[in-house]
C-alpha cells in the first residue's frame, strides 16, 4: 500500500468515524430559509407595533391590549414553520447521503440544544407574565445561542460561532430595551442568512 492509499484511508476513517458521532445532515438552505421566515415575522411584528397607538420603541413595557400575544403568536409561527422546513430538508439531505435521520447521535445533539432553549422559553413566559416584555428578546437571542453551543458538540463545530454571536448580540440587546424587534430580526434573520450562505456554499464545493 502507497502512502497516498494509506493516507485515504485514514481520511475515510476519519470521516466514519465523525460521521458517527456528529450530526452532519444540516443543510445550509434551512438556515437560509429560517432566516428569511424571522425576517417576514419581524416585519409583521413591527406592522403590529406601528398600529399601536403611543408606541415608543424605547418604552421598557408594552399596556397589555393583547398586541404583545399577537407578537408571540408570530414568533411561534416562525418557530414552526423553520422547524418544519428543517426537518424536511434535513431528511432529504440525509436520504441522498444514505444517512438515517433519527439515531443516537441526533438525540443526544436534541437533548444537549433542547435543555437550554426549553429553560430560556420558560423564563421568558415569566418575563411576560411579569410584565418585563422589553426583556424577552434578548433573554431568548441568549439563550437560543446557549442551545446552539451546546448542541455543537455533535454536529458542524462552526455553529458554535453562530451560538456565540446570538449570546453576543443578546447581551447587547439587554442595553436596548425596547428595540427587541430589531435584534430579533438581525439575531434569528439576518445571522441565520449569514451562516446559511456561508454553509451552503461550502457544501456545493
Amino acid at each position: 500500500m502507497s502512502e497516498k492509499d494509506y493516507l485515504q484511508d485514514l481520511s475515510e476513517i476519519k470521516n466514519i468515524m465523525s460521521r458517527s458521532t456528529r450530526f452532519m445532515s444540516l443543510s445550509g438552505l434551512t438556515g437560509i430559509l429560517a432566516g428569511i421566515y424571522a425576517l417576514i415575522g419581524a416585519y409583521l411584528g413591527n406592522q403590529l407595533l406601528k398600529n399601536y397607538q403611543n408606541f415608543d420603541y424605547g418604552d421598557n413595557t408594552i399596556n397589555p391590549n393583547g398586541v404583545e400575544i399577537k407578537i408571540l403568536a408570530i414568533a411561534i409561527g416562525v418557530a414552526v414553520i423553520s422547524i418544519i422546513t428543517a426537518f424536511i430538508l434535513t431528511k432529504k439531505k440525509a436520504a441522498n447521503e444514505g444517512q438515517t435521520i433519527w439515531n443516537s447521535t441526533t438525540k443526544r445533539l436534541l437533548f444537549h440544544f433542547s435543555i437550554p432553549l426549553i429553560t430560556g422559553g420558560f423564563f421568558s413566559l415569566i418575563l411576560l407574565n411579569q410584565g418585563f416584555y422589553g426583556f424577552v428578546a434578548p433573554a431568548t437571542l441568549i439563550f437560543y445561542g446557549l442551545a446552539i453551543v451546546s448542541a455543537s458538540h455533535f454536529t458542524f463545530s462552526n455553529v458554535k460561532y453562530l451560538g456565540l454571536a446570538e449570546i453576543i448580540l443578546g447581551l447587547i440587546a439587554m442595553n436596548y430595551i425596547g428595540y427587541g424587534l430589531y435584534f430579533w430580526a438581525i439575531g434569528f434573520g439576518v445571522f441565520h442568512i449569514i451562516y446559511g450562505t456561508i454553509m451552503y456554499i461550502k457544501e456545493k464545493k
